[in-house]
């Protein structure tokens, strides 16, 4: 099989720059289905590989291959709701509920709320968020219960593939095992394509 065909994201000769260059030449195929890490100090430009996969930012050398295509010049938005995408602090809106967080994307999506009840609910348990949270607010959630609901945000719309911008940095080591616990879970149950960048090994 080729590179197109059994991988989620394939950078050919891929260079980008903003005043100088933040890198070029990258020439990388992810796989489909599991989870890679793309690993580096800060300010190597990580961040700016996974803006590249969805969009965010265009490269200025070579071309970026998503899901088996090129990334689109229009319809980026049906593009991205193929992509979820969980960045570091969990980017929680702080006058939403835990459940309006979740369930933001559905809603704006015109999911009914049946569909979305089950999909929460889906979640929680897979992460291990309790339904007694729902309505609480993020300055009312640990650290962990915010990083969790960030991950379940992000997979609501039942992605193709999940970008993880140091999601788990800003906690502390012992949730941090146990949120990669239960992310494995999750990928166990969605069997998503995932691309993780991270400064930690």
């Amino acid at each position: 099989m080729s590179a197109s065909t059994d991988s989620a994201v394939v950078f050919r000769g891929v260079g980008k720059r903003f005043d100088d260059w933040v890198f070029r030449g990258v020439d990388l195929a992810l796989p489909a289905k599991c989870t890679s890490a793309i690993v580096g100090e800060s300010g190597c430009g990580k961040t700016t590989l996974l803006q590249l996969v969805n969009a965010v930012l265009r490269p200025d050398e070579g071309s970026v291959e998503v899901l088996g295509g090129g990334v689109p010049d229009t319809g980026l938005e049906t593009f991205r709701r193929r992509i979820g995408y969980a960045v570091q602090g969990a980017g929680l809106f702080p006058h939403l509920t835990l459940v309006e967080n979740v369930s933001l994307l559905a809603r704006l999506e015109r999911w009914d709320d049946d569909e979305i009840r089950a999909r929460v609910a889906e979640l929680f348990e897979l992460v291990g968020l309790t339904r007694d949270l729902e309505y609480r607010y993020p300055h009312e959630l640990s650290g962990g219960q915010q990083h969790r609901a960030g991950l379940c945000r992000a997979m609501m719309l039942k992605p193709d593939m999940l970008l993880l911008d140091e999601p788990f940095s800003a906690i502390d080591p012992i949730t941090r095992v146990d949120i990669y616990g239960e992310f494995e879970t999750l990928q166990g149950h969605e069997q998503v394509s995932t691309v993780l960048v991270t400064h930690e090994i």
